[in-house]
């Protein structure tokens, strides 16, 4: 129910275009009024204040998103995704409403959902402020969300692997005792031709899963400052790479200089190494293990 001291502001007396201002100052006051109650952790108290605003004005996208970051509070995921999809329909480019639908996917295992809305949201968020901490906040969710959903898949090809080799092998056996006569059919010798065979079987599956099972990821596609495969990598004039976002953490704090050459250096003159990063997409395509972070 609309508080009734919000109404005072709204009378016969008022024209349209008044009534409407008076209406999105109260929404705009209940928005306040939320951000206060979640900052005191009272997260209620702030649900109530975001939902009067959506009733006074359901189509502004932050009262919904806000809201939403309450329900996250609580781990009340189907409600995140509910008003996480109305700010988006509201408007397509807020960052947070696809992030928080993304980590709302994400908690009842739609993985491929969820990365598809972590990407749209790391890509928002890198075109309006390639130094905000939720950028870095987005990425460490989306390669959280590549891993699981390799983990999934992963899980998945090994149990179908083994499915596969267990049958080979039966159908192996069932073979070399039906071909052998019946004065040589022994249950507890394997013959050397067999056993060659399963041998060789075993490499193929082997294999097989060798793209599932986790390597060391090539020096070259690591910053040689974190030793973190690359996400964002930009060289300098000097030719050497590194993550986008440590260099320029390098140059505002230590100094205007790069760290292997000790050449002066200025953040105007980093350029993207654009093939080194499609070197990395290609390699974490086919290494998802390759995505999780320790």
């Amino acid at each position: 129910m609309l508080r009734k001291w919000g109404l005072r502001f709204i009378n016969s007396e008022m024209s349209g275009a008044e009534a409407l201002s008076a209406v999105a100052r109260q929404a705009e006051q209940l928005k306040l009024e939320g951000n206060n109650c979640f900052k005191k952790d009272r997260i209620g108290a702030a649900i109530d204040a975001y939902t009067e605003a959506i009733v006074l004005c359901p189509n502004v996208p932050v009262y919904w998103t806000n809201r939403a970051l309450c329900h996250r509070k609580r781990n009340d995921w189907s409600r995140v995704e509910e008003d996480c999809r109305s700010a988006i329909r509201l408007d397509n480019r807020s960052v947070k409403a696809h992030y928080m639908l993304g980590l709302a996917l994400l908690q009842r295992k739609d993985y491929a959902g969820g990365v598809k809305e972590l990407e749209k949201a790391l890509e928002l968020g890198r075109g309006a402020d390639m130094d905000s901490y939720m950028v870095e906040e987005i990425w460490q969710e989306l390669a959280r969300a590549k891993y699981l959903a390799w983990q999934d898949e992963s899980t998945k090809r090994s149990i179908k692997l083994k499915e596969l080799r267990e049958a080979c092998e039966e159908a192996l056996c069932c073979k070399h005792v039906s071909s052998m006569p019946l004065n040589e059919a022994s249950e507890d010798e394997i013959p050397d031709s067999l056993a060659e065979l399963m041998e060789q079987l075993q490499q193929v599956f082997k294999k097989a899963a060798q793209e599932d099972t986790p390597s060391e990821v090539p020096e070259y596609l690591c910053c040689q400052i974190t030793l973190d495969i690359f996400r964002d990598p930009v060289i300098t004039p000097s030719g050497v790479t590194y993550e986008r976002a440590v260099i320029l953490n390098h140059l505002k704090k230590v100094g205007k200089f790069d760290p292997v050459t000790r050449q002066p250096l200025r953040a105007s003159q980093l350029i993207p190494n654009l093939a080194l990063k499609e070197a990395v997409r290609a390699y974490l395509e086919s290494h998802g293990w390759a995505y999780r972070m320790e």
